[in-house]
């Protein structure tokens, strides 16, 4: 009788929940992915503008995704101490304050500033957002507003392509970053009709733990993020420097799991202790809780990995603009988007590792459909199916790995689960596009200078001229012009494209084919995801766990406005 007096008073508490913490979730996360996104599209005008390379702005880019990834654990204990409403509004502020600075940038330098202020500001943000949907949703309603924070990444991209190109083509791309600053300030206005969460003054900061986590994430994503430049072993001639011949990029690479496991010793340690850390990890307390983490990091690594190849191929061998290149991936970001919000409704009827497991045979499967009858058109009916599958995959398992985590979790560590996602995110995110391209020119220069050696219409006067150690991902075009200034005749122009031209679509298919296989390799951890329907999972993440969170402390107060 009295579980069914719950269940009534939970449906009816659940009828009187307000959308407007819901909204602040989407509206925000999309100022925030939207900032990003419009970055890239306006990347021509804003070179032009600035008079700098496009390097210039990709260094803009990495700062505030660094900065972000760094300082994400801080952000959440932060949020915690002063009052996550409190903090959230002052971050979305500076947010739109960056924005401004982005859109007023006058030098790389300003631009550099601005976006990195960005980023160290998202960190407060992030961990927030996941505090607003624990703090005002349960059961189905929390699962929906994962759901949409999920979709509001991907929704985000398209209205970048949609605006900030046509802003870009336009007016001018500095209004993109008018029309955020404009965002943030609704957000803002909207974030005091928000309840607060009670503050802990009483909570420590862990500044050791929070220095070794910035320190090793710093690490490991320069490392990954220099790996096809720098080298993946032996440094090359862009390395800023190596070590005995060695490249900088694995170096930093080990020093930064190092670091890693250094700092999950200290936060150990400081648990064990019962004193303040800067993570707990409660969060991860379980082998169930690890294995959703497993996964949410392959596919976020398998997706971004993909995201980064398709329009690779897309530009280098069919000559899209960046704007046609996006607008031939909506199929696969409207399906992310649709899949994200609608898989809600399966998880009265599949368990999470049921639709996990799933969704990863459909990600390789449309992997594997895109390998295999990819050529030179990218429109063709199984290629757009493809694209589909995978984004209905991807966007199903990111949305239900997130929501089984944070319904695993004691709802006062939501903050602590919203600073492990976002950082997952980012690095999952940073490793996959590195590893994926690393890979991609790797097979790319085993393939050419295998069959330039090979084809008898190339001369070996012609191999000692190139430098096949450095090739890259050429068009037709691009590499015509490389030829130029070689001994090469037109027979040998021709056979050189004709050969690149194998060789481009042929690393394209076995990276994809191998994210494919880390897709099914992924059913393992899959498998010991939690076998329950969705519903309100124990409150304990131990067994005779005395380490408790304070729930005498409410944390959705009907009063206080």
């Amino acid at each position: 009788m009295s579980t069914a007096r719950t269940s009534a008073a939970q449906a009816a508490s659940a009828t009187k929940t307000s959308w407007i913490p819901l909204i602040v979730v989407v509206l925000t996360q999309i100022q925030a992915s939207f900032a990003v996104n419009a970055l890239t599209v306006s990347m021509a005008g804003i070179t032009s503008d600035l008079d700098t390379p496009a390097t210039s702005v990709g260094t803009a880019i990495t700062a505030g995704t660094f900065a972000m990834a760094a300082f994400i654990l801080l952000g959440a204990k932060i949020g915690s101490r002063f009052g996550t409403r409190r903090v959230f509004q002052i971050a979305v502020a500076i947010h739109a304050a960056a924005m401004a600075g982005v859109g007023l940038s006058q030098s790389p330098a300003m631009l550099f500033i601005a976006q990195a202020s960005s980023g160290a500001v998202i960190a407060l943000i992030a961990p927030a957002l996941t505090v607003f949907i624990a703090t005002n949703y349960n059961g189905a309603q929390q699962a929906r507003a994962i759901g949409l924070l999920a979709a509001a990444i991907p929704a985000a991209g398209v209205l970048a392509l949609l605006i900030a190109g046509w802003f870009a083509e336009s007016i001018g791309w500095r209004y993109s970053f008018a029309l955020v600053v404009v965002l943030g300030l609704v957000n803002l206005l909207l974030s005091f009709r928000l309840k607060k969460v009670p503050a802990q003054p009483d909570l420590g900061i862990d500044w050791t733990g929070a220095i070794l986590a910035a320190i090793g994430i710093i690490l490991l994503s320069f490392g990954f993020s220099g790996l096809a430049t720098w080298g993946v072993w032996l440094a090359t001639d862009a390395a800023p420097f190596d070590v005995l011949g060695i490249s900088l990029a694995p170096l930093l690479i080990i020093l930064g799991l190092v670091v890693g496991q250094i700092f999950f010793v200290w936060i150990s340690r400081r648990q064990k202790q019962k004193r303040s850390r800067i993570f707990d990890l409660r969060v991860l307390a379980t082998s169930s809780e690890l294995a959703i983490t497993a996964c949410m990091a392959i596919m976020l690594f398998v997706g971004t990995a993909a995201n980064f190849l398709i329009p690779l191929y897309m530009q280098v061998v069919q000559g899209l603009t960046g704007i046609q290149t996006s607008f031939s991936i909506i199929p696969y970001t409207l399906s992310i988007f649709l899949a994200s919000t609608f898989v809600a409704v399966l998880y009265n009827r599949f368990a999470p590792r049921v639709l996990a497991t799933a969704g990863f045979i459909v990600v390789a499967g449309a992997l594997a459909l895109i390998a295999f009858t990819i050529r030179g058109e990218w429109g063709q009916l199984f290629i757009v199916i493809g694209l589909i599958l995978l984004g209905l995959g991807q966007g199903a398992i990111v949305a239900l790995v997130f929501n089984t985590l944070l319904s695993s979790a004691p709802k006062a560590l939501a903050g602590d689960v919203g600073a492990w996602r976002g950082l997952v995110h980012n690095l999952a995110g940073s490793v996959g596009i590195a590893v994926a391209s690393a890979f991609a020119v790797g097979m790319l220069a085993s393939m050419v200078a295998t069959a330039a050696t090979e084809h008898p219409e190339i001369s070996p006067q012609l191999i000692s001229e190139v430098n096949l150690d450095n090739t890259n991902f050429l068009t037709n075009e691009q590499l015509k012009q490389t030829l130029e200034g070689t001994s090469a005749t037109p027979s040998e122009v021709a056979a050189a494209v004709e050969l690149n031209a194998e060789a481009r679509l042929r690393a394209l298919q076995i990276s994809l084919l191998g994210l494919g296989a880390l897709a099914l390799l992924a059913i393992v951890p899959a498998t010991r995801m939690p076998g329950r329907i969705a519903g309100e999972l124990p409150k304990q993440l131990e067994p005779n766990d005395n380490d408790t969170v304070d729930v005498t402390i409410p944390l959705n107060p009907e009063s206080d406005a």
